[in-house]
């Protein structure tokens, strides 16, 4: 009976021990990227809900479209925010354009008949887009995301356009070490965007999924396109081939699994630390940036 209990101490001792002990994958931090903001109302709606959740984000915002002021107004209420410019050369809904901010005449290269982005990287590269137009206009959206009065962290890209070529990839590096900002994928950032073409029935599940399978001592990056499934959402369709059906409804599922409890919770079971593109840059220093590989 003695040796009974002796075992029973013993393991009590050790559970005891064990509680409140960091978990095994401590060390692993994460970067949660939401892309398009300012898009639209639907997509702005969304990441104030992500926002009041308490959250550390990192937000992409088009300065080239006509809702960035609103997104504006809401980024500034939230200090779980880092904000960062997405840079933007495409226009790929169907019936909602936009263009150069530099305007059409100044920047014929760029657009299309009508004065607006192409809907595709295949389209604007067939119109030999010329790189003096093309630094003016990403230097015009950096230059109005520094007047809108937030504090700007971080450069990346809409649809990877502007990180296809050398060319291209040296105009982002000369702005973010020109006007001292970091650039999302330079930090040597694990990326994941595999949520995106989840079915949506899997989203939070196909997230947690890929949460789970993050290893110890290192920088992650998820991206999420979040938006309301509303009728203007629903109403928006790309002109890509891999544009997504029921688009709409894909947003609003990223927007749920953000806004989980699961998430949380498996997060903080995995000793995961979610971290902002601020604090990343505050850690690592722009001196370090790894800039040959940008997102």
């Amino acid at each position: 009976m003695k040796n009974l209990l002796l075992i029973f101490i013993i393991i009590a001792g050790v559970f005891l021990s064990n509680c409140g002990k960091t978990p095994e994958k401590r060390g692993a931090e994460l970067l949660i990227r939401c892309d398009d903001i300012g898009m639209c109302h639907s997509v702005n709606m969304a990441a104030k809900q992500v926002l009041e959740t308490s959250l550390p984000i990192s937000a992409s915002v088009m300065f080239v479209c006509p809702w960035y002021q609103e997104a504006m107004d809401i980024l500034k209420n939230y200090p779980n925010v880092s904000i960062g410019v997405h840079l933007t050369l495409n226009a790929e809904w169907k019936n909602y354009r936009w263009g150069p901010i530099i305007g059409a005449a100044g920047a014929p290269t760029l657009v299309d008949s009508c004065g607006y982005f192409f809907p595709s990287r295949k389209l604007f590269f067939a119109n030999n887009p010329k790189i003096d137009e093309v630094e003016k206009e990403l230097r015009a959206q950096l230059e109005r995301a520094l007047k809108s009065g937030l504090r700007i962290d971080y450069l990346d890209t809409h649809m990877s356009t502007i990180s296809e070529t050398p060319e291209y990839r040296d105009i982002v590096v000369k702005l973010a070490e020109e006007y001292k900002l970091g650039i999302s994928g330079a930090f040597g950032e694990n990326y994941n965007n595999r949520i995106y073409s989840a079915p949506l029935q899997t989203k939070i599940d196909t997230l947690i999924h890929y949460i789970n399978k993050i290893e110890p001592k290192n920088l992650n990056l998820f991206v999420f396109h979040i938006g309301k499934d509303n009728p203007e959402m629903s109403a928006l369709k790309d002109m890509n081939p891999y544009g997504l059906e029921n688009m709409s409804k894909h947003r609003n599922a990223e927007l749920n699994a953000l806004k989980s409890k699961k998430l949380v919770d498996t997060i903080k079971e995995n000793g995961i630390e979610l971290v902002t593109y601020r604090d990343v840059i505050e850690k690592v220093g722009l001196e370090n940036m790894k800039t040959s590989k940008i997102d």
